[in-house]
Order: structure tokens, then C-alpha cells, then sequence
């Protein structure tokens, strides 16, 4: 029997490619825990169109996240902060306070798990954030620490 694989099979196959199984193996293993289904020219067509709509939808939310990550690179939120002794900065700031900034003054939602910050932000002044919005897009954020 011929099988397209919908997902990779550990010593038949990966996915999307047809092999030739047996039978018993197709529907007591395969087809039952939804690894793959009967090459007929119905399911091979719909396959075809499933993809091709997943290739649009990647490419839209790939739009999007470009025009999303060009008008964020233009943005700038500022966070006031404690001072301590001689003038220097009392904490720190997180990506979960950037987030809460950006929800407050910009009213955008961005998640805190999307800021990539090797450390947090512990002086004042001007920092660049990254914020991976997409496997292939990365945006800068300007913030600016100042004091409270």
C-alpha cells in the first residue's frame, strides 16, 4: 500500500514523501495514529492544497511581522526608575516591565518571552532591545531609562 507521510517516521520516512508499506502495517500503525494517509489522487490533491495554503499564511504573517517590526523600529518608550546612592539606577529593568511600557504607552501587545536581553537593564539612559517577532525578524526597540 502507498502511504504519504504527514509526519517524519523514524526508519520509513519524513514527511510529505509516498512509501510503499504492507498493508497490516498501514492500518494498524500508520493510519491510526494519523502518521500518514492512502496515496489516492483525492488525498494527494487536498495535500497539494493544504500546503500551498500554508505557504500563504506563512508568508502573510511574514508581511507582517516586517511592517510590524519597521514601525517599531521608529517607537521609543521611556521607563522611569528608581535612583540609589550617587545617582545610579535602583533595580533593574526587565523584559516584563518593557512589555508592560509598551502595552501602557504605545498600546501595542508584545509578549515579554519575544525581548531578547542578554541582562537585564540596570543603568540609565538609552538601550536598544531586541524583539524577535519571527523566526526570520528581529526589531529594535529604543528605551530609554530615566530616573523617577
Amino acid at each position: 500500500m502507498d502511504i504519504v507521510l504527514l509526519e517524519d517516521v523514524k526508519s520509513l520516512g519524513k514527511k510529505g514523501q509516498i512509501v510503499k508499506v504492507n498493508d497490516g502495517y498501514a492500518r494498524n500503525f500508520i493510519l491510526p495514529k494519523k502518521l500518514g494517509v492512502e496515496a489516492t489522487a483525492k488525498n494527494l490533491n487536498d495535500l497539494k492544497l493544504k500546503k500551498a495554503n500554508e505557504e500563504r499564511v506563512a508568508a502573510q504573517q511574514l508581511a507582517q511581522a516586517k511592517e510590524l517590526a519597521k514601525a517599531i523600529g521608529k517607537l521609543s518608550v521611556t521607563i522611569p526608575m528608581k535612583a540609589g546612592e550617587g545617582g545610579r539606577a535602583f533595580g533593574s529593568v526587565s523584559g516584563k516591565e518593557i512589555g508592560k511600557a509598551i502595552t501602557d504607552q504605545l498600546n501595542m501587545d508584545i509578549d515579554k518571552k519575544k525581548f531578547q536581553l542578554s541582562e537585564p537593564i540596570k543603568t540609565f539612559g538609552t538601550h536598544e532591545v531586541s524583539i524577535k517577532l519571527h523566526k526570520d525578524v528581529v526589531a529594535k526597540l529604543t528605551v530609554k531609562v530615566v530616573e523617577a
